[in-house]
C-alpha cells in the first residue's frame, strides 16, 4: 500500500459513524451536524493507574534513619498518652467523694401507711377493701394496717377472741382475698390487734400477762395466714408485762435475710419525745407510732421532739390524729391546712401514718363515729344535668388534694434525702417550723410550713456542719403559697409564708 492509498483510507475512516454515534430513532441528521440519537464518548488517550510501591521499595524505604526516628516518636507518644489517661483515671477514682453507703431499709420505712380502722365506714367489709385495693395502690402507700377486725365486748376480757374475725366485717376467706391481692401489688398487710379496741383501756383493766397469752397466740394464727405485722395500742402497758418478749418472739422471731420481715408496731399516747426515744430502745418494737405531732401544737416544741427523735427514726411514725384513728381533718380543719400537714408528714424523719379519707381531706366523724368515705370523686356532672355549685366544689377540691397527696408520696418514694436522708433543724417559732432533709450526693429538701393565722417570716439558718452550708437560693419543688410558684427560685435568708402556708425547697449538692 502506497502512501496516497493510506491517506485516502484515512479519509474513509474520518467519514465513518462511530457505532457509538448510530442513531436510536429517526433517519434524518440531527442538528448541529450529528445524527438524532447520537452519543458522544470521550475516551482518555492514556489512562494512569496508582500501583503504590512495592515490597522491596518499602522494605527499602523502611530501614532509612528519618522513618526509624519517626516510629520511636510515634510509639513513645502513644505510651505516654495511655499512661497519662490512666493516671488520670486513678486521680479521679482516688479524688472522687465516697458514696455514702444506703442504709438498712424495711419495707415500712419505704413508703406510708394507710389505717383502715373502720372496714363498714370504708367500702363495707373485707370484701369492699379488696374491691378498693387498685384505688388504694394509686396512693403509693406500702402497707395497710386493718382494722380492728377480731369479736370482743366491751371491758370483757372473757369474750375475747382474737383469732376470729367480727361477722359483721367478713370472713376468713375475705381476709385472705385482701392479702393475695395486696401482695401481687406490693402492698404488705397488718393487722391491729388491740384486744380491747371499743372500751377505755385498750388492755383492759386486769392481768395484762393473761391478755398477752391471747395477743401471741392469735398472732401466729394470723402471721400463719399471710398478714405481714401486728400493731398494739397501748404499746407501754403492754411491753411490761413480764411475757412481752415471748410476743416479740412470735412476731419477729425466724427472720432471715431471703424471708420478707414481719413488723412489730405499737401506738402510744400523752408520752414525750424522752418517753418515745426510751420505749423504742427497750420494747424492741419495729415501729413506734406516737401523737407528738398531735399534742404539741408549737413549732418550738414540735422541732425539738423532731430534734429528739431523728436518729432513731427508721423505728418512728409519725401521724396526725393517727395513735387515735382520726382522720387529719379533726385538727386541720381547712384544704389549705390538710395540705400543709400532708408535707409536712411526708418530709419528717420516719415513717408517715394515715388515716383512710386523709387523701381526700375527708372530714372527721361526729365523737366516735367513723366518717364515711366517699368514692368516685373523678366523676363529673354530666353535661346538661343539674349541678350544685357546692357540692362540685367540694367534688374539684378532693380531686386537687388526692393529687398533691400522691406527687408527695411519689417524691418521698424517689428522692433519698427524703426517704432515709439526715435531719437538721432551721427555724421554729410558735406556729411555723422549717427543717432540712440532706443525704450524700442527692438533691436536697428544705420544708418550711406556717400553720398560724398571720404570714410570717421564717430566717433559715443552719447550725455550723461540718461539710454541709446552705446556698444563697433554692428552688420551689411544691407550694401551697400563692406568692411562691414552683420552679421560682426564692432566697434563703428569709422566707415569707402566707397563713397556712407550706412550701417544699430544693437544692443541687455542690462538692
Amino acid at each position: 500500500m502506497n502512501k496516497d492509498t493510506e491517506i485516502d483510507m484515512k479519509e474513509v475512516e474520518l467519514n465513518e459513524v462511530d457505532p457509538e454515534k448510530q442513531p436510536m430513532t429517526g433517519d434524518g441528521p440531527a442538528a448541529g451536524g450529528e445524527k438524532n440519537g447520537s452519543v458522544k464518548l470521550k475516551v482518555p488517550e492514556d489512562e494512569i493507574t496508582f500501583t503504590g510501591l512495592s515490597k522491596e521499595e518499602l522494605m527499602k524505604v523502611a530501614g532509612t534513619p528519618g522513618w526509624v526516628r519517626t516510629r520511636w516518636v510515634l510509639l513513645v507518644l502513644f505510651w505516654l498518652g495511655w499512661v497519662g489517661m490512666l493516671a488520670g483515671a486513678i486521680v479521679i477514682i482516688v479524688r472522687a467523694p465516697r458514696c455514702k453507703p444506703i442504709p438498712e431499709m424495711n419495707w415500712w420505712n419505704e413508703g406510708p401507711l394507710y389505717q383502715i380502722s373502720d372496714l363498714l365506714a370504708f367500702s363495707d367489709g373485707l370484701k369492699g377493701v379488696e374491691g378498693k385495693l387498685d384505688e388504694i395502690n394509686q396512693l403509693k402507700v406500702k402497707g395497710l394496717v386493718l382494722g380492728p377486725l377480731h369479736t370482743v365486748q366491751t371491758d370483757n376480757p372473757n369474750a375475747l377472741l382474737l383469732d376470729q374475725i367480727d361477722p359483721l366485717q367478713g370472713k376468713k376467706e375475705d381476709l385472705t382475698a385482701v392479702l393475695e391481692k395486696a401482695h401481687k401489688k406490693g402492698m404488705s398487710v397488718v393487722l391491729d390487734m388491740t384486744p380491747n379496741y371499743q372500751g377505755n383501756a385498750p388492755w383492759f383493766s386486769g392481768d395484762v400477762d393473761d391478755v398477752l397469752e391471747k395477743v401471741k397466740a392469735a398472732a401466729a394464727h394470723w402471721l400463719d395466714l399471710g398478714v405481714d405485722g401486728v400493731k398494739l395500742s397501748g404499746l407501754s402497758v403492754a411491753s411490761s408485762s413480764a411475757d412481752w418478749p415471748k410476743l416479740q418472739a412470735a412476731i419477729q422471731g425466724n427472720r432471715t435475710e431471703d424471708t420478707k420481715k414481719r413488723v412489730l408496731m405499737g401506738a402510744v399516747e400523752n408520752r414525750s419525745a424522752a418517753d418515745v426515744s426510751q420505749l423504742v430502745n427497750t420494747t424492741g418494737v419495729d415501729l413506734v407510732l406516737s401523737d407528738l405531732l398531735s399534742s404539741k401544737n408549737g413549732g418550738v416544741e414540735r422541732i425539738k421532739a423532731m430534734d429528739t427523735l431523728n436518729s432513731q427514726h427508721r423505728s418512728l411514725a409519725w401521724g396526725l390524729g393517727a395513735t387515735q384513728q382520726d382522720q387529719l381533718s379533726k385538727q386541720a380543719m381547712t384544704p389549705g391546712l390538710i395540705r400543709l400537714y400532708q408535707l409536712l408528714l411526708f418530709t419528717m424523719p420516719g415513717t408517715p401514718v394515715f388515716t383512710y379519707g386523709d387523701e381526700i381531706g375527708l372530714q372527721a366523724g361526729q365523737g366516735s363515729e367513723s366518717p364515711k368515705m366517699v368514692w368516685d370523686i373523678q366523676k363529673e356532672p354530666a353535661d346538661g344535668a343539674p349541678v350544685n355549685e357546692t357540692a362540685e366544689a367540694e367534688r374539684k377540691e378532693r380531686v386537687d388534694i388526692r393529687k398533691w397527696f400522691i406527687s408527695l408520696s411519689d417524691l418521698r418514694g424517689k428522692e433519698r434525702s427524703l426517704l432515709h436522708g439526715d435531719y437538721y433543724s432551721l427555724y421554729s417559732s410558735a406556729s411555723s417550723l422549717s427543717f432540712l432533709r440532706v443525704w450524700d450526693q442527692s438533691s436536697r429538701y428544705i420544708t418550711a410550713v406556717n400553720w398560724g393565722g398571720a404570714a410570717e417570716k421564717l430566717k433559715i439558718k443552719l447550725a455550723p456542719t461540718e461539710g454541709l452550708e446552705l446556698p444563697e437560693t433554692a428552688k420551689v419543688e411544691l407550694s401551697t403559697d400563692e406568692a411562691l410558684k414552683a420552679e421560682d427560685t426564692v432566697s434563703l435568708d428569709e422566707i415569707t409564708l402566707s397563713p397556712g402556708g407550706a412550701v417544699l425547697l430544693q437544692f443541687p449538692y455542690k462538692a
